[in-house]
């Protein structure tokens, strides 16, 4: 079992920067691939970015793609999100996953089988 836990959302105007971080329980941590995915209001929740066990490979959505960073410190059982350039469109709760399987990473949500509740980023224009 694996429990995970944003935090370092919050309110930025267009433009900034925020750093999302996933803290997670549990000796198998450094065992999984993690992903960062997002709800906006009214829309369904989208892949953001996903990194394999080792950081070795990531993936990103191209609509973060030269504008977010997915890293983790699995000495820490942490996974980051560093956003930078904002956009009002970046708008969403965010939520870490954990996929307990052998991939590399996933882009689907139903791959991943623990998530964390979530942390709000907002940008204003």
């Amino acid at each position: 079992q694996v429990q995970l836990v944003e935090s370092g959302g919050g309110l930025v105007q267009a433009g900034g920067s925020l750093r999302l971080s996933c803290a997670a329980s549990g000796r198998t941590f450094s065992s999984y691939a993690m992903g960062w995915f997002r709800q906006a209001p009214g829309k369904e929740r989208e892949f953001v970015a996903a990194i394999s066990w080792s950081g070795g490979s990531t993936y990103y959505a191209d609509s973060v793609k030269g504008r977010f960073t997915i890293s983790r410190d699995n000495a820490k059982n942490t996974v980051y999100l560093q956003m930078n350039s904002l956009k009002p469109e970046d708008t969403a709760v965010y939520y870490c996953a954990a996929d307990s399987s052998s991939r590399s990473w996933g882009i689907e949500g139903r791959e991943y089988d623990y998530w964390g509740q979530g942390t709000q980023v907002t940008v204003s224009s």
